[in-house]
């Protein structure tokens, strides 16, 4: 059974929930990782957003990844593999945490790079943010039971945010081709 799609107004204690996290992960994989990001709507003042915080394990390189895996199943993550996106492997977080989806991202990977930039842009530019959350309600409102025609409906809107920030048209058809998957 899929999780219902729930889009809320912003939540001040986001960021606060996300630095909680950070604190538990960040030990396992300080000696292996560049750092940790707050990504997704979440870690944008105002936007609206699904309530589970985006996070993720920068680390320079793909040869830092399994390292990180490893290091991560130790605090009870499971790796899920990178159900599709390139150069971001995803886990399914332990009980008793607060919600949250945890990605490990090599430096400059495309994972990556899609998430800093919207998020960057919609930091930057309220009106966008704005659209965006509005449009991500509506969306929820209308697909509350399925998530691909939640994302499929975010599409177009996230690709001319990425032209905007002057993502290449092959990493731009890249995003394009897992967020229309039939």
């Amino acid at each position: 059974m899929s999780t219902p799609v729930v889009v809320v107004d912003y939540d001040p204690a986001w960021p606060h929930v996300f630095e909680r996290l950070r604190a538990l992960v960040w030990p396992a994989v300080r000696d292996v990782a560049l750092r940790i990001e707050h990504v997704g709507s979440t870690a944008v003042p105002e936007l609206a957003a699904k309530p589970i915080i985006d996070i993720s394990v920068v680390v320079a390189t793909d040869a830092e990844v399994p390292l990180a895996i490893e290091r991560l199943a130790r605090l009870g993550y499971v790796h899920l593999g990178n159900l599709d996106i390139e150069g971001r492997e995803a886990f399914d977080a332990p009980e008793g945490l607060p919600a949250h989806n945890l990605y490990v991202c090599p430096e400059g990977s495309l994972g990556l790079v899609n998430q800093l930039a919207v998020r960057d842009y919609l930091r930057r530019d309220r009106d966008t943010a704005r659209a965006y959350g509005e449009l991500k309600k509506q969306l929820a409102d209308r697909f509350p039971d399925d998530i691909e025609s939640y994302v499929y409906g975010k599409t177009d809107l996230v690709l001319d945010i990425l032209r905007k920030t002057g993502l290449s048209p092959d990493r731009l058809a890249a995003i394009e081709r897992v967020n229309r998957r039939p």
